[in-house]
C-alpha cells in the first residue's frame, strides 16, 4: 500500500488564512494587507519594497508634480510671449525685415536641417490673432485667450526661451524624455522621479497619466514610459471614470469577492513558484507587482475619481458644469485629488485622442480660441485650489507643449511647427511667481536670452524634489550633460 502523503495545507486552515500565507503574489502582499486592516487576518506582509518611498538626495522643496501638456504645439506668440512686431511687419517675409539674419544663428544651423530654417525666412509674417495685455501686479503680458491663467500670472514663472531639436510632433517625446524620437527609447521625466523617490501611497501608482498620450509616431506611451528603467516605472494611464478607470482593472460585475480570492490564491502560489525559479527576472517581478497594485486599485482609484464629496462650488470652479471645460476640468480636479493622496507625478494630457489638437497650420484663430477655452479655466482653478488646500508649497505645476509656432505662414491663416524658441511656465513648489525668464527675438523666431533645452525644465523639477539627475545612475548607461539638464536657478525661490 502506498504511503499516505500529508496534505500541504492544514485541515484547520481556512481559505482566508491560506490566502494570507501564500506570500509573494496578489494575496500575500495586497489582499492580505487589505484584510489585515479589516481585522480579518493577521501577519500580512507589507507592500513590495520597490514601491515604497525612497529618500531624496538633499532636502526637497516639493513632494509632487502636476505636469500639464498640450498636444500639438501651442503658439507661444498668442499665449505667453506675445510679439507686437508681428503686426508691424505683417505681410513681409522675415527676409524683408531687420531679422533676416536670424537663421544664421549657429544653433539653428547645428540642430535643424538647414532647408527648414531657410524656408521659414520666406514665410509671410502672420499678425497676432488675438489681443494681449499686462496682467497682475507683475504686469506680465498674456494673451486674451488665457484670461483665467492670466489672472494667476503673479504665481507663475514664465520661461520664454525653451528650445528643442525636433521639428515634427515627435518633439512630444523629446519634451518628456530629452531625446529625439530616433535616438532610441529613454525614460520620461515622470519615470525618473518615480525611480528616484518611489511612492508615497502603496494603494495608488506613484506615476499616473490622465488623458490620451501622443500617437505612436509621436512617441506614444513612451511620453510617460519607463524605458530601460523597467516596466515598474511606466506611468499608469487612467480614465477619469470611477466605473472604469483602468481597462480590465476590475473582475467584472458577475465575479463575487470569494471567487476572486480563490483566483488570487492560485495566482499567489504560481507567482511564488515562478519567483523562486526566476529570482532575477525583472519583468516577472514587475508583473507580480502590477497584479498586486491592480487589486489595490480596484478600491482606491474609483474613490479618487469619484467627485461626489466635492462641493458644488468646486465643481463650478473647475468648469464641470460646462460642456466646454468639463473634460479637462475633470482631469485637473483628479490631479489635485491624486497629489492630495500622495501620488508623486501626475501627467495630464490635453488632446482628446488627437496628437496634434493644437497644430494650427491653418485656422489658428479658430483652433486656439476653441482649445484655450477648454483648458484655461480648469488650469486656473487647479492653481487656486492647490493654494486653498495648503498643497501649493509641496506641488510643482508645469505647463508645456512640444514647441511653439512660426512667426510666418505659408499662404495660410495659421502657423507652422517651431522648436527654436517657445514658452513653458512653472508654479508652486518653491518656484518664484510673477517673473519672466529668458526671451525670444522681436519676432519670436529664436530664443536669444537665457536659452534652455527641455531637460533644464526636467532638472528644475527634479531639483525641487530633492533629486540630482547626475546621481540617478543606471549601470551601463552613460548620460550626457544635455540629457541631464541644469536647474534654472533664476526661477527658484
Amino acid at each position: 500500500m502506498p504511503m499516505r502523503r500529508e496534505p500541504t495545507v492544514r485541515h484547520d486552515c481556512n481559505r482566508r488564512s491560506f490566502l494570507a500565507d501564500c506570500g509573494l503574489g496578489f494575496t500575500g502582499l495586497a489582499l492580505g494587507a487589505l484584510l489585515a486592516r479589516d481585522g480579518i487576518v493577521r501577519g500580512a506582509e507589507p507592500p513590495s519594497a520597490a514601491s515604497s518611498e525612497s529618500p531624496p538626495h538633499f532636502a526637497p522643496r516639493a513632494k509632487s508634480v502636476i505636469w500639464l501638456f498640450m498636444l500639438g504645439g501651442v503658439s507661444h506668440l498668442e499665449s505667453f510671449d506675445p510679439k507686437p512686431a508681428l503686426n508691424r511687419y505683417a505681410g513681409k517675409t522675415i527676409d524683408e525685415t531687420p531679422h533676416r539674419d536670424v537663421v544664421a544663428n549657429p544653433f539653428v544651423r547645428r540642430n535643424v536641417r538647414e532647408f527648414v530654417a531657410n524656408r521659414q525666412i520666406y514665410q509671410t509674417i502672420f499678425p497676432l490673432q488675438v489681443g494681449y495685455r499686462p496682467r497682475g501686479a507683475s504686469g506680465i503680458e498674456v494673451s486674451d485667450w488665457w484670461p483665467h491663467v492670466g489672472s494667476c500670472v503673479d504665481d507663475l514663472a514664465v520661461i520664454r526661451s525653451v528650445w528643442a531639436t525636433d521639428n515634427d510632433h515627435a518633439a512630444q517625446y523629446e519634451f518628456h524624455t530629452g531625446h529625439h524620437f530616433f535616438d532610441g527609447s529613454h525614460p520620461s521625466v515622470g519615470a525618473w522621479i518615480k525611480y528616484g523617490l518611489g511612492s508615497m501611497n502603496d494603494n495608488l501608482p506613484a506615476f499616473i497619466a490622465l488623458g490620451d498620450p501622443p500617437g505612436p509616431c509621436c512617441g506614444g506611451v513612451g511620453a510617460h514610459g519607463g524605458s530601460y528603467l523597467g516596466p515598474d516605472y511606466n506611468g499608469v494611464q487612467l480614465k477619469v471614470d470611477p466605473q472604469a478607470p483602468l481597462d480590465f482593472g476590475t473582475p467584472g460585475e458577475t465575479v463575487f469577492r470569494e471567487e476572486q480570492e480563490q483566483k488570487f490564491g492560485l495566482l499567489s502560489r504560481l507567482h511564488a513558484l515562478s519567483a523562486e525559479q526566476y529570482p532575477d527576472d525583472a519583468v516577472l517581478r514587475a508583473r507580480i507587482r502590477s497584479y498586486e497594485l491592480a487589486f489595490r486599485l480596484q478600491t482606491s482609484v474609483p474613490e479618487v475619481l469619484r467627485f461626489d464629496d466635492e462641493t458644488a462650488a468646486t465643481h463650478r470652479q473647475y468648469g464641470l458644469d460646462n460642456e466646454v471645460t468639463k473634460s479637462f476640468g475633470q482631469r485637473c480636479l483628479a490631479a489635485r485629488r491624486l497629489v492630495e493622496r500622495g501620488v508623486r507625478f501626475v501627467q495630464v494630457y490635453h488632446g482628446d485622442g488627437a496628437s496634434s489638437v493644437w497644430d494650427a497650420h491653418t485656422k489658428l484663430r479658430e483652433n486656439h480660441t476653441k482649445h484655450s477655452a477648454q483648458v484655461d479655466q480648469p488650469i486656473a482653478a487647479l492653481l487656486r485650489d492647490l493654494k486653498q488646500r495648503g498643497l501649493w508649497d509641496e506641488t510643482i505645476v508645469v505647463w508645456g507643449t512640444e514647441f511653439g509656432r512660426t512667426p510666418g505662414a505659408e499662404k495660410s491663416d495659421g502657423r507652422d511647427h517651431h522648436p527654436y524658441g517657445f514658452s513653458v511656465w512653472m508654479a508652486g513648489g518653491g518656484i518664484k511667481g510673477g517673473i519672466v525668464h529668458g526671451a525670444t527675438d522681436e519676432l519670436g523666431f529664436h530664443a536669444v536670452e537665457d536659452r534652455h533645452y527641455v531637460t533644464d525644465v526636467h532638472a528644475t523639477v527634479l531639483h525641487q524634489l530633492g533629486l540630482d539627475p547626475r546621481r540617478l545612475a543606471v549601470p551601463g548607461r552613460k548620460r550626457l550633460d544635455m540629457e541631464l539638464g541644469k536647474p534654472i536657478e533664476q526661477i527658484i525661490a
